[in-house]
C-alpha cells in the first residue's frame, strides 16, 4: 500500500491522509492537497512517493481499446519531449525542450491558449548538455508554475499571467553546469538539481525558498563533509556512520573538485520522515584510471532533511565507477508487507541493471536482483549482512574497463552506459504490487583515454560502441513487471526499441507507456497483454499523464523524438561514435519515426 494513499479503500490510505493531515507544516499543503485529487497532477512524478499510480478508473481494462484522439497541440520545437503537462484547475501547461517554452492552455475552450513564456537564453547553453537539449517539466504550487531552464535559471511563474514572480540562477553554463530536470516543491522550499558531470562539473543539490527564490540550502555530492551537509557520526550507510571525511578519502588529490555525481534525475518525498530523496550521477571523468578510489559519493542514494539538507543516510550502488552508470533514477516510496509485517520502503531500479529495495528511515539494503539476465560486469550484490563487502557489486574482472590501463577495448560489458533503464520513471501499482519499469538491452564496447580538465570543456574519456545484448533477437527494449519484495522479474513485453517513456499505471487496471517508433500502448496491468496503440506522429520519450476534466477522463502524452536513444535522429548526427554510441545504436529509428513535437490527448467516444 502506498505510503501517499493512492489506494483509496483501506483503513491504510486513512490512516496515511491522516498523517500527512498532521504533517500539514511539514509539507506543501497545496501541493499535498491537489495530488489527492486524481484529476489534477501538479508534479511531474503524480505525487511525493513517485509512484506514477492514478486512481482514475474510467478508462479501464474493458474499454481502453475504444480511445480515440480527442485533440492535439503542436509544441512548435523539433527535439526530444520528455515530461508531461501538468493540469491544475482546468488549464493545461505544456512545457517544450530548448528552449523551454511554457504554455497555458484552457481545457474548457479547446486549448486555447491563454499564455506562453519564451525564455530568451544563450544558444551557447545547447553545446554543453550531454543527451539531447531535453527538459523533463514543470511544478505547480501556491499559484505558481516553476521552470528549471536548460542554463540553469530557476524561474517562478503567475499561474495566472505567465508573469515571472522571481527568477535565480542555480549554476554557471561556462563552467559545463546545465539543467535538464524538473524541480520538486517541498514544504516552503523548491528542491533543484544540476547537471553536467561530463564536463566535471561537481554535482549539488539546492533548495530555494518558493516566497521569493532565495536559497535555503545547498549540499555537494563531493567533497568536505561541511559542504556536503554530512554528519560523520550521524549520516549513514547501511546502518553505520560514514565516519570524517568519507568523500574526499575516496578520490586521489583534488580530484573530487571536478568529480561529477550531478542529480539531474528526479526527486521523492516523505512527508512523515521528512526527507527528500534522490540519486548522484557518475564521476568524471569516464575513464577510471584517472580517479582511483571509490569515488564518494557519485553513483548513490540520498536521504536529506528537507528543512536542512542534512544527510540522514546515503548508499553507493556502483563504487569507483567504471561504465558511466549513473545513479540518478527515480526512487518509489511504498508501504508494503515484507516478511510479516509492513516496510516503509524505497525501491530504485538503476542504470548498472539492479533493482535495489531499502528502508526508507534507515537506509538498509533489503533486495537487490537483476533487471536483465544479460547484466554481467557483476554476478549480483552482496546481501550477506556480516559480510565485509555488504551492499556492494561481486564485480566480474573480465568487465573492467581499467584492468589493462588507458587506449585499450574492453568488449561485451552489459549493461552498456545507457543503461537496462535510463532516467524514464517507473510506475507501481498498489493493485498487483508489481512496479512497471522501462527498460533497454544493450551491451558495448568501451575505451578510455586521457582526458585533460578545462572548465567548460568535455570531460569524459571514453569512446563507446553499444549494441543489442546476447539472445535479443533485435528486440532490445523492454517493460517489465518487477517485484521489489522478491527482487525479481515477474514477466517482461518485449519491444523493438528500448522504451525510453515515463509509465503509468491506473485504478482501471491499464498500465501505459510510449515507444520510440511512437506509439502509446496500452496493457493489461496483471498481464501484459497488449489492450491498445496508437500511432502519434514522432517517436515517444515523454510521461504518459492522465487526468479528467468536467467528468471525463483524458490520457496525454508528449511525442517528439529524442533523448540519449533518440539524440542521433534527433540532432542529424552522422558521425558513428556520435552521440556517446547512440547514433549507430539506434539508427534504425529512421525507418520508423521522424521528428516532431506534439501533445496527444485521448479520451473514450462519448455514447458507449
Amino acid at each position: 500500500m502506498g505510503w501517499s494513499g493512492q489506494a483509496c479503500g483501506s483503513a491504510l490510505c486513512a490512516l496515511g491522509f491522516l498523517a500527512a493531515g498532521l504533517a500539514g507544516a511539514r509539507a506543501n499543503d497545496d501541493v499535498l492537497a491537489r495530488s489527492r485529487d486524481p484529476a489534477q497532477q501538479v508534479i511531474q512524478t503524480l505525487d511525493y512517493a513517485n509512484t506514477r499510480y492514478s486512481r482514475l478508473d474510467a478508462i479501464n481494462a474493458g474499454n481502453v481499446g475504444r480511445l480515440h484522439v480527442a485533440w492535439t497541440f503542436s509544441t512548435g520545437v523539433l527535439r526530444g519531449h520528455e515530461g508531461s503537462p501538468l493540469v491544475v484547475d482546468g488549464v493545461m501547461y505544456v512545457h517544450t525542450p530548448f528552449p523551454n517554452n511554457v504554455y497555458a492552455l484552457d481545457l474548457d475552450h479547446d486549448g486555447r491558449m491563454l499564455w506562453q513564456y519564451a525564455p530568451r537564453q544563450s544558444s551557447d547553453v545547447a553545446a554543453i548538455m550531454c543527451c539531447d537539449l531535453v527538459n523533463r517539466g514543470l511544478a505547480y504550487a501556491d499559484g505558481m508554475v516553476f521552470l528549471a531552464q536548460a542554463d540553469t535559471t530557476i524561474v517562478a511563474l503567475d499561474a495566472k499571467t505567465g508573469a515571472v514572480r522571481w527568477k535565480v540562477a542555480n549554476g554557471d553554463p561556462k563552467a559545463g553546469e546545465s539543467n535538464t530536470a524538473t524541480v520538486m516543491p517541498v514544504k516552503d522550499k523548491l528542491i533543484v538539481g544540476i547537471a553536467g558531470a561530463e564536463f566535471g562539473a561537481r554535482g549539488h543539490l539546492s533548495a530555494y525558498r518558493i516566497k521569493d527564490g532565495s536559497l535555503a540550502w545547498r549540499a555537494y555530492s563531493t567533497g568536505p563533509d561541511a559542504e556536503m551537509l554530512v554528519d560523520p557520526e550521524k549520516t549513514t550507510e547501511l546502518g553505520r556512520p560514514i565516519g570524517p571525511d568519507s568523500s574526499l578519502k575516496s578520490w586521489e588529490g583534488e580530484e573530487w573538485k571536478i568529480g561529477g555525481g550531478a542529480p539531474w534525475g528526479w526527486f521523492s518525498y516523505d512527508p512523515a520522515l521528512n526527507l527528500v530523496y534522490y540519486g548522484t550521477a557518475n564521476p568524471g571523468s569516464w575513464n577510471p584510471s584517472q580517479r582511483p578510489g571509490d569515488n564518494r559519493w557519485t553513483d548513490a542514494i540520498f536521504a536529506r532533511d528537507a528543512d536542512t539538507g542534512l544527510a540522514r543516510w546515503v548508499y553507493q550502488m556502483t563504487p569507483h565507477d567504471e561504465w558511466d552508470f549513473d545513479g540518478v533514477n527515480e526512487m518509489i516510496l511504498t508501504d508494503q508487507d515484507m516478511g510479516g509485517r509492513t516496510r516503509h520502503l524505497l525501491t530504485h531500479f538503476d542504470r548498472n541493471g539492479f533493482g535495489y529495495t531499502l528502508d526508507r528511515a534507515t537506509g538498509e539494503l533489503l533486495t537487490a536482483g537483476k533487471l536483465d539476465p544479460t547484466v554481467n560486469w557483476a554476478s549480483g550484490i552482496d546481501l550477506d549482512t556480516a559480510s565485509a563487502h555488504f551492499g556492494r557489486p561481486v564485480r566480474d574482472p573480465k568487465y573492467s574497463t581499467e584492468a589493462e590501463g588507458e587506449d585499450v577495448t574492453y568488449g561485451g560489458i552489459c549493461p552498456a552506459a545507457i543503461g537496462t533503464k535510463n532516467q524514464q520513471p517507473a510506475a507501481w501499482s498498489p493493485q498487483t504490487q508489481l512496479f512497471y519499469v522501462p527498460a533497454s538491452r544493450m551491451c558495448m564496447d568501451y575505451e578510455p583515454f586521457h582526458v585533460d580538465y578545462k572548465v567548460g570543456q568535455p570531460y569524459v574519456g571514453a569512446t563507446l560502441n553499444m549494441y543489442p545484448a546476447p539472445g535479443t533477437q533485435g528486440r532490445i527494449g523492454a517493460l517489465l513487471a518487477w517485484d521489489n519484495v522478491a527482487g525479481k522479474v515477474v514477466w517482461t513485453v518485449p519491444e523493438r526499441f528500448s522504451v525510453w517513456s515515463g509509465v503509468l499505471a491506473t485504478a482501471g487496471g491499464v498500465v501505459f507507456y510510449g515507444t520510440l517508433e511512437g506509439y502509446l500502448k496500452a496493457i493489461d496491468a496483471k498481464t501484459g497483454r497488449e489492450l491498445y496503440r496508437f500511432k502519434t506522429p514522432s517517436g515517444i520519450v515523454g510521461n504518459v499523464m492522465t487526468y479528467q476534466h468536467r467528468g471525463r477522463q483524458y490520457v496525454a502524452v508528449l511525442s517528439g523524438i529524442g533523448g540519449w536513444a533518440g539524440i542521433g535522429l534527433a540532432a542529424g548526427l552522422t558521425d558513428p561514435n556520435a552521440g556517446s554510441g547512440a547514433k549507430d545504436a539506434y539508427a534504425g529509428l529512421n525507418s520508423y519515426t521522424a521528428l516532431g513535437g506534439q501533445l496527444t490527448v485521448f479520451a473514450l467516444p462519448d455514447t458507449p
